[in-house]
């Protein structure tokens, strides 16, 4: 158990660094990009294809979910707005006061603490802001909550996209990532700098299982606190496999899955806790990261032990 806060203590100090948060940064900036110009091309296509779901929805639960989404929406607004307004009235300051290197910790520290207030709050009052959008979509014809529902979940479809496509990079270059962590931590270790084993068809295979499953719990997606677990189950499968391989490559040279068996508590909890970057956008970008680097950690105690 040890071992396992421990890695999750590293990787949080490593998504921490400057270098390795500008590197996540840029890598999701890029994907996001290319996802919302997909969008873009693709929104009404998109929009029609969001429709014709909610036509097997019955209505009272489309108007509970969709109160259930514009809270958490809302919440979503506030917590950027905070960070926002944070840097609109003290970037000057904090510019001054802290060193470079530690600005971007600084930044990712403001944005978590922005997302814990406003979590606080919603915890309390969550019941009534739910109440006051449920009242407001019973004064709204059916056509109004359908069409506001079809461009969520539009949003939705593009957002998943850009998980999955961050997970795909953060893969792809999970060798050259690994090793710059490796030698500025453990520049002695024994571990092998280039393997053959690559993920790609792992990780296909399980973004094919993850829409399969997407679409077939859909309908869950509608109901509160379910809707939760559900996600959190998707991307933790979506992540959990290809992920664990990657770093386990690195660290032991090859793939052992009956060993990877093993440690699969620990794997299941540190992709759990990189799935929930996910419900903060910008800040989803390092969910992988974090996973990965947490996971390297821990296999490396584990293979020294």
């Amino acid at each position: 158990m040890q071992d396992f806060f421990d890695a999750v203590i590293f990787g949080f100090k490593e998504i921490l660094r400057a270098k390795t948060m500008k590197f996540a940064m840029l890598g999701g900036l890029i994907i996001s990009v290319v996802w919302i110009v997909i969008g873009i091309i693709l929104w009404n296509p998109i929009i029609s294809f969001s429709s014709s779901i909610l036509t097997y929805i019955p209505f009272s639960l489309i108007r509970s979910n969709g109160a259930w989404m514009l809270s958490t929406f809302l919440w979503l607004q506030v917590v950027l707005v905070t960070f926002a307004l944070v840097f609109a009235f003290l970037g000057n300051l904090i510019m001054e006061k802290v060193q470079r290197e530690k600005y971007a910790s600084l930044t990712l520290y403001i944005g978590l603490t922005s997302a814990a207030f406003w979590g606080v709050v919603w915890f309390y009052e969550g019941g009534y802001i739910y109440a006051q959008f449920l009242k407001l979509l019973t004064w709204l014809p059916f056509e109004t909550i359908e069409k506001g529902l079809a461009y969520l979940i539009g949003f939705y479809i593009i957002y998943t996209g850009i998980i999955v496509s961050i997970i795909f990079v953060t893969s792809a270059y999970s060798g050259s990532f690994l090793q710059r962590v490796k030698e500025r931590h453990f520049p002695y270790d024994r571990m092998y700098d280039e393997y053959e084993y690559k993920t790609i068809t792992q990780t296909i295979k399980d973004t094919l299982i993850f829409t399969v499953a997407s679409i077939i719990s859909f309908p869950l997606l509608f109901i509160p606190v379910i809707n939760f677990f559900i996600l959190v189950g998707l991307w933790i499968w979506l992540m959990k496999d290809t992920l664990a391989c990657d770093t386990a490559a690195f660290v032991y040279g090859e793939v052992d899955k009956e060993k990877l068996k093993e440690y699969k508590g620990a794997i299941w909890g540190l992709t759990f806790i990189g799935s929930l970057f996910n419900f903060i956008p910008v800040f989803n970008v390092f969910g992988p990261y974090f996973t990965e680097l947490a996971m390297f950690y821990y296999l490396k105690e584990k293979r020294d032990s």
